[in-house]
């Protein structure tokens, strides 16, 4: 059986203020798409599919209420499609069932800190996810190297993601 999948056009939207929210970049997946996808589902869960030409794969749709859910459009796949927000976007998705697999360099630098790694295996696996991510976007060496580096200073200090991500842009 073929997995169900979904093909729309959306507009790309920008919270000027919502919580951890503030900034994203987002489109938003109606409640009747999200149900085409995954019948009866209101949690958060990941799609692959298509940004007009660009592939995604691992994506989190996270609920917003009443059914509806939206998916972050990172600044990788913004500057892959060239849009920001304001512009429209071809949409193609379908559930994304296949595990994430985290950093294993990263897991490796967990290994030599274990008050860092305790702290990590604490986090649910999505929080998990955006340290990893975060360290696979990297487009250079250096740049992966010292994002793994203030992943380990982050969790070895008790913080999560985003206290990680604020730390070190105030720091800069």
């Amino acid at each position: 059986m073929k997995p169900a999948s979904i093909s729309f056009t959306a507009q790309l939207k920008k919270f000027e203020t919502n919580g951890e929210k503030t900034g994203w970049t987002y489109i938003e997946i109606l409640a009747d798409q999200a149900q085409e996808l995954k019948p009866g589902h209101k949690k958060s869960f990941r799609v692959k599919g298509m940004l007009d030409a660009h592939p995604i794969a691992q994506v989190a749709l996270v609920p917003m209420g009443g059914g509806h859910f939206i998916m972050a459009i990172n600044a990788a796949m913004r500057k892959s499609i060239g849009k920001r927000h304001g512009a429209m976007v071809q949409v193609n998705l379908q559930e994304d069932t296949k595990a994430y697999l985290v950093n294993k360099e990263f897991l490796s630098c967990l290994a030599d800190d274990p008050p860092a790694l305790d702290f990590f295996q604490t986090l649910a696996p999505s929080h998990q996810n955006y340290f990893s991510k975060w360290i696979d976007d990297a487009k250079t060496d250096n740049t992966r190297i010292k994002r793994i580096a203030q992943s380990i200073f982050g969790l070895s200090n008790k913080m999560d993601f985003g206290q990680m991500i604020r730390y070190h842009k105030n720091r800069n």
